[in-house]
Order: structure tokens, then C-alpha cells, then sequence
């Protein structure tokens, strides 16, 4: 089904706030738009594949392109959040020069928002991240591994709020169970607390507390597992959570051309997104905010941007 025809019938049935066509009704300064950028399981690519025949990826992606792409958003948007799903570490020698330093302060020059933890962060242990953390000039969210009883305690928060013209947007994030994943030695005492619970305490939290228009939730969970259909994965938690807006994935590498709708436990539609690996791919979502009366977002657009020798 159509994406419009989708919003349509659902705000018809469930009385939503989701109206596309309510901008033809209202002029420009009366919309607010925020511009959502993001990527997952960057794999420590630092620079671009090597040019190769043989790669579909031959000569495209690397962080220097990335930055150029995110300058000439920013120029041309007002309100620009940029955020990333984990696995930053690991895949090329510089994680295994630099451990994550790097990666995290050429994010830090990117002007990234906030982050979260994948499986791959734990390469180093939890040393190696606390290690690389101080390179981080964002804030790296993790709201469903309990750090409490590790050296990581107090230095990952489980949820931030932004506030970008007058607009409310509450982050928060949830990573994969470990055990079975990563070698227990490097997680140590971390304890794993279940995505779906964790994930609707936060979202009422940033949704009915704090008041936020939009809620994001960093997934680095996995789109969805076809051998294993009842295996955690963002499609299962945007179906059994609530009050999520839109959900950034990682960890399975799903290049999704457009960000996919899927009906929450409210019947409310929940968008999730993922952009593949290792770079090669910008996502981006604009959301439209009416300022009249209405809550929450009235209209989006999205699209993947390839990040290759022509940005």
C-alpha cells in the first residue's frame, strides 16, 4: 500500500495526528521541518573502498565524503539531528591502530548528536570503550544494558532530549542480547534487560513525561531474521512497543530503500529505517511539524543518499 493512502486510512481509523494533507493547507512559516540524518555499522571505513571491478562498493563510501554531504545539508536545513545505530568499531586496521579513537572524533568533527553501543563496541571490552569514550563529543545511549556494576557505570545515559525550534525530540536506545554474541569476558558484568520492556518505559517516559513531539529509538537489534521469525528485531519491537516515532536500526546491514511503516500496539504507525554498512549510504528523514495545536508530526519525507565520489 501506499505510503499516503497507508497514513490516510490509519489517522482515519485510529483518529491520528498523521494528516498529509494538512501543509496544502497551510503556508510555509506555519511548518517547522527537522531533518533526521543517520547511520549504522560504519565498520570503522574511514576512507572510501579501494577501486576494484569486483566490489559494488568499489570507490564509494568514507567519512571525508560523509562530512562534505552533512555541511551541504546542514547549509541548506534549518534543524539537522545526526545520529548513529552502533558497530562504529572494528573492520579495518585503523580499530585495530586506534581501538575507536579515531572514529569517534571524526564523528565528533561530523557534529553527531548521539549514538549508540553495537555488539562490535565490545571488541576491546569494556575497557576499550571507556577508553574511547572521552574522544566522543556526543553523547553515547544505551538504555537496556545495565553498566551499574561495570567501569562503564554512569558514563552512558539511557536516553537524551533535543530541542530543535521549539520542537521536543526524545532519543533513546536499545542494543542486541550479548550472551551467545560476544565473548562473555568482555562484557563482564553488563546485564542485558529486555529491549521491548525497556523500550516502553522510555518511550511513555519521553512521550507522556517530558512532553517530546518525536521519539527515536537507536536500534542496533537487526531488522528482522528470516531462519529465526520470532527472534528479537526491530519489525518485532515496532510492533509491540508504543510511542515510537521512528525506529534507526543497525546490526543486520539492511539497506532499506525508504523507511518501512509498520502498525505499533496502538495500531499508530512506527517507521523504521536502516542503511546498510560500512558508510556507504546517508539516511535521511525530514519531518514536518505543524504549529498549530496538533502533536506530533504531520508529514514526512525520506530517502537514502549513496555516498560516493560525486558528493
Amino acid at each position: 500500500m501506499e505510503r499516503r493512502d497507508f497514513i490516510k486510512k490509519t489517522s482515519f481509523a485510529a483518529g491520528l495526528t498523521l494528516l498529509p494533507t494538512l501543509p496544502l493547507l497551510a503556508s510555509d512559516k506555519d511548518i517547522r521541518k527537522i531533518t533526521i540524518l543517520h547511520t549504522n555499522d560504519q565498520h570503522s571505513r574511514i576512507e572510501p573502498f579501494e577501486i576494484s571491478t569486483n566490489l559494488k562498493q568499489s570507490n564509494k563510501g568514507g567519512f571525508a565524503r560523509r562530512a562534505t554531504m552533512i555541511h551541504k545539508i546542514r547549509q541548506e536545513e534549518k534543524n539537522v539531528l545526526l545520529l548513529d545505530a552502533g558497530d562504529v568499531f572494528q573492520g579495518t586496521p585503523y580499530f585495530n591502530m586506534f581501538g575507536g579513537e579515531l572514529e569517534y572524533k571524526l564523528m565528533s568533527k561530523m557534529g553527531y548528536d548521539a549514538g549508540t553501543i553495537g555488539n562490535h563496541e565490545y571488541d576491546n571490552g569494556l575497557e576499550g570503550i571507556k577508553k574511547a569514550l572521552p574522544n566522543a563529543n556526543f553523547d553515547i545511549l544505551s538504555s537496556n544494558y545495565d553498566f551499574s556494576n561495570t567501569i562503564l557505570d554512569g558514563l552512558i545515559k539511557p536516553y537524551k532530549i533535543i530541542y530543535k525550534d521549539g520542537i521536543k525530540i526524545g532519543i533513546f536506545a536499545v542494543g542486541v542480547e550479548l550472551h551467545g554474541l560476544v565473548d562473555p569476558r568482555m562484557y563482564k558484568e553488563t546485564k542485558y534487560l529486555d529491549p521491548v520492556e525497556i523500550a516502553n518505559q522510555y518511550a511513555n517516559k519521553l512521550r507522556k513525561e517530558e512532553k517530546c513531539d518525536l521519539v527515536i529509538c537507536l536500534s542496533h537489534l537487526g531488522y528482522s531474521f528470516e531462519a529465526e521469525p520470532n527472534k528479537m528485531c526491530d519489525v518485532i519491537l515496532a510492533k509491540k512497543t508504543k510511542e515510537i516515532d521512528f525506529i534507526i536500526g543497525g546490526h543486520s546491514h539492511t539497506l532499506l530503500p525508504e523507511p518501512e511503516v509498520h502498525i505499533n500496539a496502538d495500531q499508530k504507525p512506527v517507521l523504521v529505517n536502516q542503511v546498510g554498512w560500512a558508510g556507504l549510504y546517508l539516511g535521511r528523514v525530514d519531518f514536518n511539524f505543524h504549529k498549530g495545536k496538533l502533536k506530533g508530526y504531520t508529514t514526512y519525507k525520506a530517502h537514502e543518499m549513496e555516498i560516493n565520489e560525486y558528493v
